[in-house]
């Protein structure tokens, strides 16, 4: 902050510069007051002493930094030699702890994920050549578990949808036919997976975004309860429909991985209820016994417009070797209202996204928690400079949403909001009759990269067609997982499996024991 002698003072440039009387006018009457002269002079001076007294010392006290404590450099972004799937948006080396429980285990991280030092893009022009100085609490743990970081996985433009061609990087290619999608927006993250570059990685979901890039890569994927992993750290999109998971080739480092990352934050992510529970060892409870396990298949997870039949097919062969050869007992189940998870995430995430990150930086929320200000103001310079470079998904959803704000005061959102809760009821009831829920993931398998100059509803349609069945479970905060239940055609099938809340260890003894007996049949 600049000083000068000034009338044999210290003169210190004010933090925040007040209005002019004529702009606080203007602001008076958008807000609808009306103010004679002598009023706007007034609140002008009142104005201007607050920003001078509390302002100025808010802006000279230390903002907080979360500590980072293992060394690394800036890293390079890599040549197109070694990103066969275009799905590593930059390479670093960053070595944790010399032993833990991910000693050997070589990870990539989403890259919305905040790892100081490191570029972050968040497969965006609006944060390019921003670096962070912060490791998210995600990070940090990997880290002091013995985790080995080998880098960020691309992601779709902000995260706003689940294909993986809208990176501002290019579209990441599925390791199993590279014209074909990766699926989103955690698409570094799958193909890096499923191609064989770590055995790890973290994801992002606020609809499909862990899930959907597992069933088209054919890994595993687990959007785990909401709030059961800590957020801090990360771009948001929405704090209700937020989650970060754990991506890998087996259901056992899986679960390994959300023994490392989940826990309380110690109030630093509201996402977080205040009386979360000590993480489980989610390894140890990885019997693979399921006899008398109740399943059941979902009805309204079948048949949409669209779903291709070997989808369905291989999913239903699934439950079937489920409870003929692991002893599970599967039925069919109805939650009429799962066809509209859809509609309710779309009511809370375009209103919701709108607020909390295109007008607030990412951070536009009361909520006590830790509050990334160097991101936030990168973001919020980005988007003045590149607010054309949005992608189209961001665009309508920052006009229509400010248009419902604006005219219809948050109504539909605040709807939105208490269906979710309902939803969470429909879904809870039917986890009373059922250990786990079955659907497939995504009823149709990897779909082809589009071609550039796609008209907008050609857009709508490629980026927004993977989350039918997997936004209730955003919507709801169920732990839902992805996993393979084989090929069709050369392409991965997934199928999800919904569990209760906070119940991960029986979703992923589920799968344990599905995948033992899948891998036994294919070998």
């Amino acid at each position: 902050m600049a000083t000068q002698e000034k009338s044999g003072k210290i003169y210190k440039e004010p933090a925040v510069r007040p209005p002019s009387v004529n702009r606080l006018n203007e602001i008076a009457k958008n807000l609808g007051l009306d103010l004679d002269e002598r009023e706007v002079h007034e609140y002008h001076e009142a104005i201007a002493n607050t920003l001078a007294d509390t302002y100025q010392r808010l802006y000279e006290l230390p903002d907080l930094k979360i500590p980072v404590k293992y060394p690394r450099t800036p890293g390079y972004r890599p040549s197109a030699a070694e990103n066969p799937y275009n799905a590593w948006y930059w390479r670093s080396d960053i070595k944790g702890a010399t032993n833990g429980k991910l000693q050997g285990k070589t990870l990539a991280i989403k890259d919305n994920v905040c790892v100081a030092g490191v570029p972050m893009m968040n497969g965006s022009r609006i944060l390019e050549g921003f670096v962070p100085d912060v490791d998210a609490t995600v990070v940090s743990r990997i880290l002091e578990a013995g985790g080995r970081i080998l880098g960020k996985a691309v992601c779709e433009n902000l995260c706003f949808d689940g294909a993986s061609f809208t990176s501002a990087t290019g579209p990441v290619l599925n390791p199993y036919d590279q014209t074909r999608m990766a699926g989103g927006s955690s698409s570094g993250s799958a193909a890096l997976v499923a191609g064989g570059q770590v055995d790890m990685a973290l994801g992002g979901d606020q609809g499909c975004s862990i899930r959907a890039p597992a069933h088209y890569c054919g890994i595993v994927g687990l959007k785990p309860t909401h709030g059961l992993v800590p957020y801090t750290g990360i771009m948001p999109l929405e704090l209700t429909i937020d989650h970060v998971g754990p991506m890998a080739r087996t259901v056992y480092d899986t679960a390994l991985l959300l023994e490392v990352i989940a826990g309380f934050d110690d109030g630093m992510d509201p996402r977080q209820p205040s009386d979360l529970q000590p993480t489980l060892s989610y390894t140890e409870q990885l019997t693979g016994n399921v006899s008398g396990m109740k399943i059941g298949l979902v009805k309204e997870g079948f048949g949409h417009t669209g779903a291709e039949s070997d989808v369905e097919e291989l999913v239903r062969q699934a439950a079937s070797c489920i409870q003929t050869r692991l002893g599970a007992k599967v039925q069919e189940v109805s939650i009429p209202m799962h066809l509209d998870g859809l509609k309710i995430i779309s009511g809370i995430s375009i209103e919701g996204s709108t607020r909390m990150m295109l007008e607030g930086g990412g951070f536009g929320t009361s909520a006590k928690m830790y509050y990334d200000t160097v991101l936030q103001q990168a973001f919020a310079r980005g988007l003045k400079t590149h607010m054309n470079d949005l992608p189209i998904t961001c665009k309508q959803t920052l006009l229509l949403g400010r248009y419902l704000l604006s005219e219809y005061n948050g109504h539909f959102y605040s709807k939105s909001q208490n269906l979710a809760r309902e939803l969470s009821l429909a879904y809870d009831r039917a986890l009373q009759e059922c250990d786990i829920l079955l659907m497939p993931t995504v009823p149709r398998k990897a779909q082809l990269l589009p071609p550039a100059n796609l008209s907008m509803e050609e857009y709508n349609e490629k980026a927004f067609n993977n989350s039918v069945n997997t936004s209730s479970t955003t919507v709801t905060g169920h732990p839902a997982l992805s996993i393979s239940v084989g090929l069709s055609n050369g392409l991965p099938v997934g199928m999800m499996m919904v569990g209760k809340k906070f119940d991960e260890a029986t979703v992923l003894n589920a799968a344990y024991a599905y995948e033992r007996i899948r891998d036994l049949t294919s070998s």
